[in-house]
């Protein structure tokens, strides 16, 4: 079995609620065994657009990298994702941060996420679940990275976990 942690965010319709279906479609091919809550986020990259829900979470899988990656591009589709331009609005956004300690970059995959890094809203929900894990690449634990970047914009908006809920 592998370990994964999975990035979420939501920023269009009922953000909460898709962040949960999106828990919910990841069985059976991937369980989820534990999720961080839920922040508000500022948007990234384009600013003119709501802000995001984002959470992780960490879950199990025997799915290789790139299967997981085609699985969870499948799950966004289903749960209503359009396509549209680089970091725009979206209804749903699932992306592969870690998977155990691989280092791959091979298109169309790069673990661990390549920007990971500088990124308030993914490190503050993946403290929340793994303060100590280390960086394969960088050699430093989420707590040191998330020491690093700007979370001042970034608020609590629920506590999360694995069940339902709605906005």
């Amino acid at each position: 079995m592998h370990v994964t942690y999975l990035g979420l965010g939501s920023n269009i319709g009922d953000r909460l609620q898709n962040l949960q279906a999106a828990i919910n479609a990841l069985e059976p091919e991937v369980h989820p065994v534990e999720c961080s809550p839920v922040y508000e986020t500022p948007p990234w990259g384009f600013l003119d657009q709501p802000n995001f829900l984002n959470q992780v979470v960490k879950a199990e899988t025997e799915l290789s990298p790139g299967e997981l990656l085609r699985y969870l591009k499948e799950i966004e589709k289903d749960l209503g994702r359009q396509d549209s331009f680089l970091n725009g609005p979206r209804k749903i956004d699932l992306d592969i941060i870690f998977f155990d300690d691989a280092v791959i970059e091979s298109p169309p995959i790069t673990i661990p996420h390549p920007r990971m890094d500088d990124r308030g809203f993914v490190l503050l929900p993946l403290a929340d679940l793994a303060p100590e894990f280390k960086h394969p690449v960088l050699d430093l634990s989420v707590q040191d990275m998330l020491a690093q970047v700007a979370v001042g914009d970034i608020e609590w908006f629920s506590p999360g976990g694995c069940e339902g809920g709605s906005e």
